[in-house]
C-alpha cells in the first residue's frame, strides 16, 4: 500500500508538470489567437474528457508501442513503466488544465497587455508580468484539478503501464487489486485517502474561483460609518 502511494505521488507530480506546462501554452494559444483549425485543435485536446479511459489508453498504447518511429530510433519504450503511467495520466489531465488556463487568460483585459506592448515590453515580458499575474488564480485552479485527475486516473494508466506492484501500480490500481483479492481493509483505507484528497482539491478550486473583494470593499450588510 505504501509503495502504491509513493508511486502515485511520483506519477502525479510528473503528470501535473507535463499538463501544466503544455496546458498553459495551449490555453494561451486558444485564448489569444485566431487561426485555421482552432476548433479542431480544441476539440482534439478535449477528447480525453469524453472518451472512455480505456480508449484513450488504447490510443496511447499504439502511439507508445514498437510501431512508433521514435521507438525504432531510440529503442526506448514507455510501456509498463512509471513514466508511461505519468504520461497517460498527464494526457487525461491535460483538458482540465487547458480549459482553466484558457478561461483565466481570456478574462484578462487585452488593453492592459496592449498598453505594456506600447511601452516597449516584449511578448514574453507581457505574459509573465501582466497576463500570468492577473490570471494566476484560474491557472492555479487548473493545476489543482489536473493533479487531482492525474492522481485518480485508472483506465488509461492500466492500458499503458499495467498494474505491477512496486513498479507501475498506483493507488487506483491498488484499490482494484485489493477488492479483487478481498483485502477490503486496504481498499477502504485507499478509498478514504483518495476521496479526502479529491474533496480538498475541489475545495481549493472553489476558493480560487471565488472573486476577490477589493481591499477597501465593504462587506454586505455593513455601513461605511459603523462597519457593522
Amino acid at each position: 500500500m505504501g509503495s502504491a502511494l509513493r508511486l502515485s505521488i511520483q506519477v502525479t507530480l510528473t503528470a501535473t508538470i507535463f499538463a501544466a506546462v503544455l496546458g498553459l501554452i495551449l490555453g494561451r494559444l486558444l485564448a489569444r489567437r485566431e487561426f485555421l483549425g482552432k476548433s479542431l485543435l480544441e476539440t482534439a485536446v478535449l477528447l480525453p474528457l469524453v472518451l472512455p479511459p480505456s480508449v484513450v489508453g488504447y490510443y496511447l498504447l499504439l502511439g507508445l508501442g514498437e510501431r512508433n518511429p521514435l521507438f525504432s530510433w531510440t529503442n526506448v519504450s514507455l510501456l509498463f513503466t512509471w513514466q508511461g503511467a505519468a504520461f497517460a495520466s498527464g494526457v487525461v489531465a491535460l483538458p482540465l488544465m487547458v480549459q482553466a488556463s484558457k478561461a483565466a487568460i481570456a478574462n484578462v483585459n487585452p488593453a492592459l497587455e496592449n498598453a505594456a506592448r506600447v511601452l516597449g515590453a516584449g511578448e514574453g515580458e507581457v505574459f509573465f508580468r501582466i497576463t500570468l499575474p492577473l490570471a494566476k488564480r484560474g491557472i492555479l485552479a487548473g493545476v489543482v484539478l489536473a493533479a487531482a485527475r492525474a492522481f485518480g486516473e485508472f483506465g488509461a494508466t492500466l492500458m499503458v503501464a499495467g498494474s505491477i506492484p512496486g513498479r507501475t501500480q498506483t493507488v487506483p490500481l491498488a484499490i482494484y487489486d485489493a477488492v479483487q483479492a478481498g483485502r477490503y481493509g486496504d481498499a477502504n483505507a485507499l478509498v478514504l485517502l483518495t476521496t479526502t484528497l479529491a474533496f480538498f482539491s475541489l475545495l481549493v478550486v472553489r476558493q480560487l474561483e471565488r472573486p476577490r473583494r477589493p481591499p477597501n470593499a465593504i462587506a454586505p450588510g455593513t455601513s461605511p460609518e459603523t462597519g457593522g
